[in-house]
């Protein structure tokens, strides 16, 4: 693993739920609570597409 953060990229294709920002960004985006984004995250696991496809389920129940 390189030292520097810099000379990796990032990976847009996973979502980073202990990280405040991507917590923040998925819910607003969503407009969900923090409880409901925490729960599609952690079921989901780490990819952004498959806690984005669970996300458009709540929000249509």
């Amino acid at each position: 693993m390189p030292d520097a953060k810099k000379s990796v990229g990032r990976d847009r294709r996973r979502v980073a739920a202990e990280q405040a920002y991507e917590l923040s960004y998925f819910k607003r985006k969503h407009k969900l609570t923090e409880e409901q984004a925490r729960k599609i995250i952690k079921e989901a696991g780490n990819s952004r597409e498959k806690a984005n496809a669970l996300a458009e389920k709540v929000k249509k129940a």
